[in-house]
């Protein structure tokens, strides 16, 4: 399986005015004009010349045309969104980035900027990026530069990147096993206009520097759990803890929150019982691809699978048990074939859901390439996996997998706010500044993308309504986030 992995840049040139005042602020209710600045040379990247046929809507005559008119496109989703009277100005060009066979570097953005103590800045002592600290003041506070910067893959394109996945420059989201373009660049805006973390989460220090006491106007919002405190009460050493405090990061924003059970599903359980001693809630991960797991609950005696290969245990071949698997919950392990080809195998033995076991630390979080299923599929780890198979030696294990009555949401904490990705440990580019990927469906601000997104960008909006970037009236909001 492919893992498109998003990653971030941090390139900040912090500025702080010598007037520090606190004052009101009244935005003009303008939607923003974002204007992508072309620094590729001849012949490369938004210049290359190749020629191809229109796709999704996209009319360019050029791959290079055509990427920058996906680009365009998403400054445009995002510009009607988000009002400022300032132009906010993004450096873009296209470069051969990390890549294989396996996975890729997609893409990254970051901020040129940051401001703080501006005239018109709603909080004392914040970091704003250049694009928000510009809408709040009115005018360009640094109109000699951009905004922020952006890099996308060229070899992306290639057929030694991602086994022959290319980019797709459609903007209908039509995208079946290639990379859809518009929905990375979406995401990797947002990071420019203010979905970032001014935070190092290896060292929890502000803006990169040592001694640095100003948060910024993302990070003012994280909230630990455990700690029970903003991330701005917090030592620079708790910061760090945090950043790995998995499941307990949350977004304390309350429109985010009021908009959680509008984007997120019920919060998904997967319970064991039986004889062979394997039983209670456990830990688990979702995927991308079939029927996800509902308020009627999936139930079923686990049967671990057998294939005429060996591992005979990966499902990656027709079972030789398909008749004990047939109406019971297959557990595959994880390994030589994509998730997809084990819950098709699965699903054509007759059995009703597909529990597939880790071979390494942690939880995976499954990616398929658009399949069609009609039972669902949830992963364990390696730990538990090995549990279950010796419970299944021992003894009958069964299992029930569904989803929880609201307000318990996946991707939320008990109390219904959004979690964000603390994984341990710190994942450079990715921890603190994305949604958490259990959040069921997929959010466009998670680290990995995934090939259900599309040009509604869910909970990003209410979090950029946190922010300040939407600042009208309630009403004029809730227009804004269901349309």
């Amino acid at each position: 399986m492919t893992n498109a992995r998003l990653t971030r840049v941090a390139i900040f040139a912090l500025v702080a005015p010598a007037v520090l005042v606190l004052a009101p602020f009244a935005s003009p209710a303008t939607a923003a004009t974002i204007q992508i600045i072309n620094k590729d040379g001849a012949g490369e990247g938004f210049n290359d010349a190749t020629a191809v046929a229109p796709v999704g809507g996209n009319v360019g005559a050029t791959r290079g045309a055509q990427r920058l008119n996906v680009f365009n496109q998403a400054a445009a989703v995002w510009g009607a969104i988000l009002p400022s009277a300032v132009t906010i100005k993004c450096d873009a060009n296209f470069n051969p980035l990390t890549c294989d066979a396996q996975g890729a570097v997609l893409g990254s953005t970051a901020p040129i900027s940051a401001f703080r103590d501006f005239s018109g800045a709603p909080f004392a002592s914040t970091w704003y990026v250049g694009a928000l600290a510009n809408k709040f003041r009115g005018t360009d506070l640094d109109a000699a530069s951009s905004d922020m910067v952006a890099q996308f893959n060229t070899d992306v394109d290639n057929t030694a990147c991602l086994g022959g996945v290319s980019w797709y420059y459609g903007y209908d989201h039509n995208h079946d096993t290639d990379i859809d373009l518009l929905a990375v660049v979406l995401h990797e805006l947002a990071h420019g206009l203010g979905y970032t973390s001014l935070v190092d989460p290896t060292n929890g220090q502000y803006a990169g520097f040592p001694g640095d006491p100003h948060t910024d106007a993302f990070t003012r919002f994280l909230f630990d759990n455990t700690q029970n405190k903003f991330w701005d009460q917090l030592t620079a050493a708790q910061r760090a803890a945090s950043a790995i405090n998995t499941g307990n990061l949350v977004w304390r924003g309350a429109l985010t929150k009021r908009y959680v059970p509008s984007f997120l599903a019920g919060r998904s359980f997967v319970t064991f019982s039986g004889t062979g001693g394997f039983t209670g809630d456990k830990e688990h991960g979702g995927a991308d691809f079939g029927p996800p797991l509902g308020p009627v609950a999936v139930t079923g005696q686990c049967i671990l699978v057998s294939d005429a290969a060996a591992p005979t245990s990966d499902g990656c071949s027709a079972f030789l048990n398909a008749a004990a698997v047939s109406g019971k919950v297959a557990v595959i392990d994880r390994g030589l074939c994509n998730f997809t080809v084990k819950t098709q195998n699965a699903q054509n033995a007759g059995a009703k859901a597909v529990i597939i076991l880790n071979n390494t630390t942690g939880i995976v979080e499954m990616v398929g390439d658009g399949t069609p299923f009609n039972i669902p599929t949830i992963s364990l780890s390696q730990a538990d996996g090995t549990a279950l198979k010796n419970a299944m030696n021992a003894g009958t294990v069964n299992v029930s997998m569904g989803t929880l009555p609201p307000p318990k949401f996946q991707g939320s904490d008990d109390a219904g706010y959004v979690r964000m990705y603390a994984p341990n440990p710190v994942e450079l580019g990715s921890s603190v500044s994305h949604f958490d990927t259990e959040a069921t469906p997929d959010l466009l601000m998670e680290p990995i993308i995934t090939a259900n997104l599309t040009s509604e960008v869910d909970l990003t909006r209410a979090l950029f309504g946190d922010m300040g970037w939407i600042d009208a009236t309630t009403a004029t909001i809730i227009t804004a986030l269901s349309g």
